[in-house]
């Protein structure tokens, strides 16, 4: 459904440092670095046939967090849930809600992590066990 997101930060070296270790642990690589016509830099990190956008802001406003925004990685098993949401707070993230665990509700059982990132972006680390029908 989606082909890109894109979220802003006030320290581009920053949130660089940040997302080439969290998104690192999925396999995620290097991003690639692009300057926009107003000359703000931005970065691309591209995976599985997605775009996770860094940006400092055209308009040079401050960048802030979307209140009720929460973006969800995908994650290949609770292991990696742990290990994006412990790399996310050695590197400046902030762990919020409640511990990483497994969660149910009547849409089914995630294996889930949530962090803010060093400008205050909602992230969410997700694994969703296969349940036997």
């Amino acid at each position: 459904m989606f082909n890109h997101i894109v979220i802003g930060t006030n320290d581009i070296e920053r949130s660089r440092r940040f997302y080439d270790r969290v998104l690192g642990v999925l396999g995620v690589g290097e991003p690639m670095p692009h300057h926009a016509k107003t000359g703000h830099l931005r970065l691309f990190y591209r995976h599985d046939g997605g775009t996770l956008a860094i940006a400092q802001p055209i308009n040079d406003e401050p960048a802030t967090s979307a209140n009720g925004g929460t973006i969800a990685f995908r994650c290949t098993s609770p292991e990696e849930v742990n290990a994006f949401h412990d790399t996310a707070v050695a590197h400046g993230g902030i762990s919020i809600e409640e511990p990483p665990g497994l969660r149910v509700d009547p849409l089914g059982q995630y294996y889930l992590a949530y962090v803010r990132d060093p400008d205050g972006n909602k992230l969410c680390a997700v694994h969703r066990p296969k349940v036997e029908a």
